[in-house]
């Protein structure tokens, strides 16, 4: 049910560590079974060790810190455009439609999880931290859905009349 009201918005604290909304948001995301210490450490964790990459890095304009890392591949990763089913005089089309701010960091944050998830073998905070380095890149699988996403709504584009 989309449009409902709701004071999430209202209600959320900034991070403890950061101060950032934002990343509160991802938090809690990240988190599972009420579990927000845990979340929590997760995050920081793979942010120490953006930290770590960082420090080894040599080019002239890296970013300065893992919260400007974190920034940018959200960033990266948010759709501007996504395909919604519509029906249509008995007919479903993949109609292109724009996506919203809340939205578009909605699937950003869904993307970098899902792609932390799917992989296998290594602690959750080193999986984090290297999607988080590749999509801030341009790079890693949460930056392929996005490409997917705009490639499905670009070659859908000759029904784009059909959205309100």
């Amino acid at each position: 049910m989309g449009g409902r009201i709701t004071a999430a918005d209202k209600q959320l604290q900034p991070d403890p560590r950061f101060g950032d909304l934002v990343l509160s948001r991802f938090i809690n995301c990240v988190m599972q079974d009420g579990k927000k210490a845990t979340a929590q450490r997760v995050v920081y964790d793979a942010f120490e060790v953006i930290e770590e990459k960082l420090q080894k890095e040599t080019a002239p304009d890296k970013p300065a810190n893992a919260l400007e890392i974190f920034q940018k591949a959200i960033d990266n990763v948010k759709p501007f455009v996504e395909v919604r089913s519509k029906r249509i005089g008995g007919a479903n089309y993949q109609v292109p439609m724009q996506v919203n701010k809340t939205r578009q960091i909605s699937l950003a944050f869904r993307w970098i999880l899902e792609a932390v998830r799917g992989e296998r073998g290594r602690p959750m905070f080193s999986r984090l931290a290297d999607e988080l380095y590749s999509a801030a890149k341009g790079e890693g699988k949460a930056m392929q859905t996005r490409e997917q996403t705009h490639r499905m709504a670009e070659a859908n584009r000759a029904f784009a009349h059909y959205a309100n």
